[in-house]
């Protein structure tokens, strides 16, 4: 028998401990600013930047007041967006299945928040202005893999833009504050990328650090002033390169080669904006009660709803690199 597409185990022996889902992280709610917009206020932030003043190298006159400076700014403004799902539980799961349905229920629609959020800040993030290929001049003619001289490009780069390394990172968790790490570029792609930085000759896993203190949720190790972090949810662009079999390259059709975004950054790259509350999400169960509709009460729900928008706040502090995966 089947009740709302989940069948109770029956004339069998359930393991109480229920397997692991794979899930993916949120990671790129760790590195950018942020902010949190009050409630009853608004849905459009604005978040202002006053502009660097010009050095001051002219020898100044013995009695002469300069000219002096004005204070400049950039505004940049961002619109939060609202988000949410539901699970239908039937008061027959409730009453007779061997699971602990409800507990079940909340936690996946956690993690589907959770990978919603890391989801939409990868949209907003690798659409950045600065980008660097592993070999050509557009995304269509990418069929290599990126190498340790880019990725000391890529620091430079961003070093001459006046890019700051970051030295605090978000902490993740029901008490959310600023957890410091030592300083560092931050490089956030997919997991495939592992073996390409494994054969780096500086590459240093975790594993190999001195301590674990400061480690970054989803951190596999480091190259030189770069940390590195994989996040499944930086997925690439599909057949976007040039002839994969150049290079024996990945590829999800065989023809050309899959492009992989690496988000290179410093801090205040970006920003993320919640709507009150510590993590802009909040939780519904309602259990199942006798309603105009649903006399019998034979229908309840657990869900999930949050404001929250992602900004570029500097592009000059952030760049990506699109590169090939060696097959």
């Amino acid at each position: 028998m089947q009740y709302s597409d989940i069948s109770p185990a029956t004339q069998a022996y359930v393991d109480r401990n229920l397997l692991k889902r794979a899930t993916q992280n949120n990671i790129l709610g760790q590195f950018g600013q942020n902010k949190v917009l009050p409630s009853r206020s608004t849905k459009t932030m604005i978040m202002r930047r006053y502009n660097r003043l010009a050095t001051a190298v002219t020898p100044l006159v013995e009695g002469v007041t300069p000219t002096g400076k004005t204070l400049t700014k950039t505004d940049i403004s961002v619109t939060i967006q609202q988000y949410g799902d539901f699970i239908t539980i039937t008061d027959v799961i409730l009453d007779t299945h061997t699971d602990p349905v409800l507990q079940e229920s909340g936690d996946i629609l956690g993690e589907q928040a959770g990978e919603t959020w890391d989801v939409l800040r990868f949209g907003i993030l690798k659409a950045g202005t600065n980008v660097l290929y592993a070999n050509g001049t557009t995304r269509a003619t990418v069929n290599n893999v990126v190498t340790r001289d880019q990725l000391r490009t890529s620091v430079r780069i961003l070093k001459k833009q006046l890019a700051k390394p970051i030295t605090n990172i978000i902490k993740a968790g029901p008490n959310i504050g600023t957890l410091p790490i030592p300083k560092a570029f931050i490089l956030v792609c997919h997991s495939d990328a592992q073996p390409d930085f494994e054969r780096m000759t500086d590459w240093k896993p975790v594993q190999q650090y001195p301590s674990a203190m400061g480690l970054i949720e989803g951190e596999a190790g480091s190259v030189g002033e770069i940390r590195v972090v994989f996040d499944n949810n930086c997925t690439p662009w599909a057949d976007s390169g040039t002839t994969a079999s150049t290079y024996s390259t990945l590829s999800t059709t065989g023809t050309n080669s899959d492009v992989y975004p690496m988000l290179v950054f410093g801090a205040d790259a970006y920003g993320t904006v919640a709507l009150a509350g510590k993590n802009a999400v909040s939780t519904f169960v309602n259990n199942p009660k006798s309603i105009t509709g649903d006399e019998l009460a034979q229908r309840g729900s657990v869900g999930w709803k949050g404001y929250t928008a992602t900004i570029i706040l500097n592009d000059a502090f952030m760049l990506r690199i699109e590169t090939a995966l060696k097959g």
